[in-house]
């Protein structure tokens, strides 16, 4: 079934879409992860977030790039100690 063309349609109304309301005016991001919605009185603030994180990333591929482990850059230790877990740092045979 084809779209029909004897109506205009409707543009800057809300809609619902998989459960979001969609306000006219709102950003709408998808990746391979999934979609949000990022209403557009938050958007200069998810921006800034977003920014951060992606410079805090960059950072934490640095260090691992450099030979740092996860597990120390994390605090991972304390929380597989804490779990029972011993951990065995054993270097490549």
């Amino acid at each position: 079934m084809g779209t029909v063309k004897e109506t205009a349609g409707s543009v800057n109304i809300e809609i619902v879409c998989a459960g979001a309301i969609v306000h006219p005016g709102d950003i709408i991001v998808a990746d391979t992860d999934g979609v949000v919605v990022v209403p557009r009185r938050d958007a200069a603030e998810v921006v800034h977030s977003s920014e951060e994180r992606l410079a805090k990333e960059a950072r934490n591929r640095e260090q691992l790039k450099s030979g740092k482990l996860g597990l120390d850059m994390y605090g991972l230790r304390a929380k597989l100690k804490a779990l029972g877990v011993e951990y065995l740092d054993r270097a490549p045979e």
